[in-house]
């Protein structure tokens, strides 16, 4: 994930990249969940990671100095994530830096979400198009492919993985089986392989990517394809956003959270038959767009509610951050309404 950041800021010279990332990783300490930590750069405070739930390896920061406690929740994960299993509250805390991107709203649908993609996937395929589903490298796209395998969608249907990053990614998930819920171990030992299986075509060289977006727009065969990047603000998805937008049996299907200002959100608000600026080039929605709830690794309202009102005493302050100014009122009042004697802010800034 660095690498791939860092190539953005950094474009056209590799050198650079590589010693930056020679300097950054020499400086990562591996310590495990769960465990105080001591470093002489730390000074008189200590630091613990907790599992958070969102994506393999995320965790939450609790800081403690001299028993003043500060948690920062980072992005927490919403419960029935596939791989990893959801955040428990912390132990306590003076001060709660919260994250609030659904501060104002509990997700739909969890429950039914595998149904809801296999029965959007099944119209999808009457239309005779490509279904393209934009997906965040890292947790989206895994988790994605697990259901699709899951699904056991006809033989001769291609599921194309057109993301390098992703792909890298989804490699290092099969590597880190042993970290993995239970429940998909016990899958991965019973012979199921999903993350690996036999109609997963991944597509590598820009030059194949440019090929294969040219032969579904000609030929118009069905597929799924996913690539990045989650919010069509850049990456390979872009490419089959030009050339297959404007064609009517072309499926694009939401999976995640749109922020506002990105090609994603515009797609969502615009009208059948509008045309939309991709990439300084004009195209005419004649897609149908699909938005299905339930996939967000986000934690929802009443997850936030729980990291905060589960402790074993109150916080004594909750400021909250990383959310449109909708989502963070709303929930600073839901959170009043449980914990009256906590002070709930909004950061800004």
């Amino acid at each position: 994930m660095l690498e791939d950041a860092l190539g953005i800021h950094i474009p056209d010279n590799q050198a650079l990249v590589q010693k930056a990332l020679t300097r950054i990783t020499s400086q990562i300490i591996a310590v495990p969940y769960g465990q105080w930590q001591q470093h002489s750069a730390l000074g008189e405070v200590q630091l613990r990671f907790q599992p958070a739930g969102h994506i393999m390896g995320s965790a939450y920061v609790e800081l403690d100095c001299a028993g003043h406690r500060t948690v920062f929740s980072g992005d927490l994960g919403a419960p029935g994530a596939i791989f990893v299993e959801p955040p428990r509250a912390p132990e306590r805390a003076d001060v709660v830096v919260l994250e609030s991107t659904y501060g104002d709203r509990n997700h739909e649908h969890r429950a039914t979400r595998k149904q809801m993609l296999a029965d959007t996937i099944a119209k999808s395929l009457e239309d005779g198009g490509t279904i393209l589903i934009p997906a965040f490298s890292l947790g989206r796209t895994q988790e994605i492919l697990a259901i699709v395998e899951e699904l056991e969608i006809e033989a001769d249907l291609p599921i194309i993985l057109d993301s390098p990053l992703a792909a890298r990614l989804t490699t290092a998930y099969r590597n880190l089986v042993e970290h993995w819920r239970e429940p998909m171990q016990e899958r991965r030992a019973s012979g199921r392989m999903p993350l690996g299986f036999d109609q997963l075509i991944t597509v590598q060289s820009h030059r194949e990517h440019l090929r294969l977006v040219e032969r579904l727009k000609q030929t118009g065969q069905p597929a799924i394809v996913l690539a990045a990047s989650g919010m069509c603000q850049g990456g390979r998805i872009v490419n089959y956003l030009q050339a297959l937008l404007d064609q009517p049996v072309t499926d694009l299907v939401f999976l995640g959270y749109q922020a506002n200002g990105t090609l994603g959100r515009r797609i969502q608000t615009a009208k059948q038959g509008s045309w939309l600026k991709v990439a300084g080039e004009k195209v005419q929605l004649n897609a149908k767009v699909h938005r299905l709830s339930g996939f967000s690794a986000h934690a929802d309202q009443q997850g936030l509610l729980a990291f905060c009102c589960d402790m074993d005493e109150p916080p004594g302050e909750i400021r909250l951050v990383h959310g449109d100014e909708g989502a963070k009122e709303t929930l600073q009042q839901v959170i009043k309404a449980q914990l009256p004697e906590t002070r709930v802010i909004i950061a800004t800034g």
